[in-house]
């Protein structure tokens, strides 16, 4: 463990943590998030912002291949986030990979019922198909509740014939059930997140709807023909089991799933690129994984 990771679980665990169980509401959340994000979250040097048509968040740092794309869903607990909260992290993500980066900014809980998120999402994955970007040219990748997001998206793609080429998750919420049992056994170990909070954001975010429905809950989805996945994970965070039986879910459809597996990393620690070596190494290994995805086309 770095020094910096240490110091970062100790800010997390006597700042951070206690100030998201105060949280009165998801408009206090969101405005915590970006305040957060705009002084804690470095870019990388020679991030351009793209102008495409369509209304989605586009960058690209570096040289990037004009013809592939990675789809971003932000994590955020569906209650808050932006594609420019996560910019530091997707700029590095664009530079390591060679690919630029697709952000579109989903409803979020508060601005419209479930599943207007994944009706947002199914809608961005069209719009690139409709720019000319064919499904093996498209990998999808999420974060958190970004990442249960993608990975529901994913199931659709898979129901619909119009499989990615492939698919990652940083910490993916997964099963808004909550029914894993790292939610007890890591409840003291999570340097981040209050689990007693998550039923609140869960009733939020679904008003009402089932916590089973693939769409919110992709553990419970189908996956025909999926294309290869990486998952990565904390050791120590509540949604642990949420990645590790995703994967077996995925695995059980046939799918190529590889799970790594961080010890003492908070949740969604690749954010703190720029501060942490753990983020920039986990972040270089998702760039290699969406790299090898393409390794059978030649260019």
């Amino acid at each position: 463990m770095s020094w910096q990771l240490r110091l970062l679980n100790a800010q997390m665990r006597f700042l951070a943590k206690p100030k998201m169980r105060r949280t009165v509401g998801p408009e206090e959340a969101d405005r915590d998030f970006a305040r957060s994000a705009r002084w804690l979250f470095r870019t990388p040097p020679y991030l351009r912002h793209l102008e495409r048509p369509g209304g989605l968040h586009w960058i690209c740092a570096g040289t990037c291949a004009p013809d592939r794309v990675i789809l971003y869903l932000h994590g955020g607990a569906y209650v808050s986030g932006h594609p420019l909260t996560h910019i530091g992290m997707l700029g590095r993500l664009s530079q390591l990979s060679g690919i630029e980066v697709c952000a579109p900014r989903y409803r979020l809980a508060q601005q419209a019922r479930f599943p207007a998120a994944f009706d947002d999402a199914v809608a961005a994955f069209r719009q690139l198909e409709s720019l000319g970007y064919h499904p093996q040219d498209i990998v999808l990748g999420g974060d958190s509740a970004g990442g249960g997001l993608m990975l529901a998206l994913l199931a659709w793609c898979c129901a619909q014939e119009k499989v990615p080429r492939a698919a990652f998750a940083f910490s993916p919420w997964t099963d808004l059930a909550a029914t894993g049992a790292s939610l007890e056994s890591n409840r003291g170990n999570d340097s981040l997140l209050p689990v007693e909070r998550m039923a609140e954001i869960v009733q939020i975010y679904l008003c009402g709807a089932d916590p089973r429905d693939p769409r919110a809950s992709p553990l419970y989805a189908d996956f025909p023909g999926t294309p290869p996945v990486l998952i990565q994970i904390s050791d120590t965070e509540v949604l642990r089991d949420d990645g590790l039986r995703m994967a077996e879910r995925l695995r059980s459809f046939g799918a190529a799933v590889t799970v790594e597996r961080e010890a003492d990393c908070p949740h969604v620690w690749q954010i703190f690129d720029g501060w942490l070596p753990e983020a920039r190494t986990s972040l270089r290994h998702a760039a290699d994984f969406i790299q090898d995805s393409f390794a059978d086309i030649s260019r």
